[in-house]
């Protein structure tokens, strides 16, 4: 079933239609899912709640621009949201410490599910920050509208983020390398 006919299919609440969307889709929604979530159990829960969302809101997309990015963008909001209803602590770091450059390396010893990992273990308002700048390309001040915090913070909470994946990912390049001497 082409994507028009299955979303027209899904306006009129055909089970099948919707099995299929899912089907389809659960795949790369569940990685939106778990770049979001501390862990699969939380990833499944925001993936079941997504596709509610979008099932209960299909009728409203207007066909402008891709499908797939309207039901990513469901799936963020609904990562966000359950993070949001959680005390943040905002920290706020000097504007100088922006200034610091943070590179991270491609590092051949770390796999893609390592550094998946390493994500998801970030403190929530750094792992959220660092997915939607770096890999969902939010500006910040689409991020700070999106969690409630300044720009700033969006900013350096960017920055310690990096920090801490830097530091992680040297520490596991160093016991890999250790481990293989």
């Amino acid at each position: 079933m082409k994507e028009t006919e299955l979303i027209k299919a899904c306006i009129k609440n055909n089970r099948t239609a919707q099995n299929e969307l899912f089907r389809q889709y659960k795949d790369t929604l569940f990685f939106t899912s778990l770049k979001y979530s501390r862990n699969e159990a939380d990833a499944e829960d925001n993936l079941h709640d997504a596709f509610i969302t979008i099932l209960q809101k299909i009728k409203t997309f207007k066909n402008k621009g891709s499908f797939e990015g309207w039901m990513k963008r469901i799936t963020i909001y609904k990562a966000i949201d359950k993070y949001k209803n959680n005390k943040f602590i905002n920290i706020e770091i000097k504007d100088d410490i922006l200034d610091e450059k943070v590179e991270i390396e491609e590092n051949p010893a770390v796999n893609l599910d390592q550094l998946l990992e390493i994500v998801q273990q970030l403190p929530d308002q750094y792992r959220l920050v660092f997915n939607l700048y770096q890999l969902d390309g939010f500006s910040h001040k689409e991020i700070a509208t999106l969690l409630n915090i300044s720009e700033s913070t969006s900013k350096s909470n960017y920055h310690r983020a990096k920090l801490i994946l830097r530091d992680k990912i040297q520490t596991l390049s160093t016991t890999r390398n250790l481990k293989a001497n």
